[in-house]
């Protein structure tokens, strides 16, 4: 059954949220699991009639899958090459400035050493690097959540890569979450205080903080006579530790996303941001314990008369009012909104656009619009939705909707669904995997099957 909403109040979707609010660190992007495609990917190889054998569409399907895999591996040993030369450079300029060897003694000594020395050289760099990533976030995130708890927040969840650690019925559980562009996240909910009155300064700086001051302890190992290895891995560990502390420090949005810095000087000079974020945070921590959108309450939000596209912060608002009539099953209103956002996406960031396309593509094949769905389906929105799947039930969603209504495969739309209640606690975002169920449950009534 529809519903209308009359109201403007608002929600705000914890992927929004989660967006909004993570931090620009170092990350390794790995390709996401590509198990069979479903059909309703429109893998290229599903053109033929039942006249071609089964089993040479399988074959083929392996063989575009192999050509994918293929592809994403070449660019990874390309990056990796790429990230290996410049942390030599770095690593020779390091040694350089900071010992008493010369730039044409090292490379004698390069010349004279052994390919074994030198490729434990490498094996040493390489897993430091990588080690020294993981631990870096972990210290940023707890710098996040130790200056958050001291401003009098609450812990909500902290995230490293796609491991997400939450509280839930009083006790800590683990969960598997991933953003695009952040490596990783520390959420806490504000104190219940006037919004002009709640601090952002401490929490967002927390993290620089943190690697500030592991900077400065680690810094004195590089005059300790450990020998080199010891040095190459802190001059690598250090380096790694000064490029997250710029890449927070300097106020800079990547793909949209702002980090600490420009987070912290954006709040102090725009109130509509500040209330943006905080009620972001809040509605967040209610979306994990299990809330739907529609459920909050209305007075949260409001619709600003004017909004600034452009700002990540702005725009959520109107986001979250379509998001909330979504919720609602006002399928009209929400697809009204969802499409004005979408003729504006040449001012929204690109992640955002991503999620409102989501939706957008969704509403369309409940309205009966499956052309205009699958014009808006394309190449990059359908590896999107694929590998977000695993983590966000509303991808399952689209999914679920694309296979009925684009594949008319009603049977597979309904296992699915199945699948979904079987591995709703898996999620983070119980109050979106509730919404989802009940938006997937819709389709198959009648009038909207």
């Amino acid at each position: 059954m529809r519903q209308s909403v009359s109201s403007r109040g608002l929600t705000t979707p914890a992927a929004i949220t989660s967006l909004a609010t993570g931090d620009i660190s170092p990350h390794i992007t790995l390709a996401p699991s590509m198990a069979r495609c479903p059909l309703s990917l429109k893998s290229p190889f599903i053109i033929f009639n039942n006249g071609v054998s089964h089993r040479l569409l399988l074959t083929l399907h392996r063989i575009y899958l192999t050509y994918i895999h293929m592809k994403t591996l070449l660019k990874t040993i390309f990056a990796l090459i790429i990230g290996m030369a410049v942390g030599l450079t770095l690593a020779v300029a390091g040694i350089t400035l900071f010992t008493d060897q010369t730039l044409a003694g090292f490379f004698e000594k390069m010349r004279q050493a052994d390919l074994a020395g030198m490729g434990l050289a490498v094996a040493v760099a390489l897993v430091v690097f990588f080690v020294s990533v993981a631990l870096l976030i972990v210290i940023h995130e707890a710098g996040h959540l130790v200056c958050g708890l001291a401003s009098g927040y609450k812990f909500v969840s902290f995230r490293v890569f796609n491991l997400t650690i939450i509280k839930s019925g009083g006790r800590l559980r683990v969960k598997r979450y991933a953003i695009a562009g952040t490596g990783g996240q520390c959420l806490l909910t504000p104190p219940d205080e006037p919004l002009e009155q709640i601090p952002t300064t401490l929490y967002n700086a927390g993290g620089v903080l943190a690697n500030i001051a592991v900077g400065l302890a680690t810094l004195p190992l590089l005059w300790v006579d450990g020998g080199i290895y010891l040095h190459e891995a802190v001059l690598i560990f250090l380096l790694t530790d000064a490029f997250m502390i710029l890449a927070n420090g300097i106020p800079m949005q990547l793909g949209g996303v702002g980090n600490d810095a420009y987070n912290i000087l954006l709040l102090r000079k725009n109130p509509a941001a500040k209330r943006a974020i905080l009620l972001q945070l809040r509605s967040n921590a209610l979306v994990q314990g299990g809330v739907r959108p529609m459920d909050m309450p209305d007075q949260w939000f409001a619709v600003p008369d004017k909004v600034d596209y452009c700002n990540a912060l702005e725009v959520s608002a109107p986001i979250m009012a379509a998001s909330r009539l979504l919720d609602s099953m006002d399928y009209d209103g929400a697809l009204a909104m969802f499409a004005d956002l979408y003729a504006r996406r040449d001012k929204i960031m690109p992640l955002y656009v991503k999620e409102i396309a989501c939706e957008l593509a969704f509403l369309m094949l409940i309205a009966g619009q499956t052309a205009e769905a699958e014009n808006l389906l394309d190449k990059d929105l359908r590896k999107y939705i694929t590998a977000y799947s695993g983590v966000m039930s509303s991808k399952v969603r689209l999914t679920c909707a694309m296979t009925l209504h684009l594949d008319k495969d009603p049977a597979r739309a309904r296992q699915i669904l199945a699948d979904l209640r079987r591995d709703k606690d898996k999620y983070l975002l119980q109050g979106e995997v509730k919404s989802d169920l009940a938006l997937m449950e819709a389709m198959f009534v009648p009038e909207n099957a």
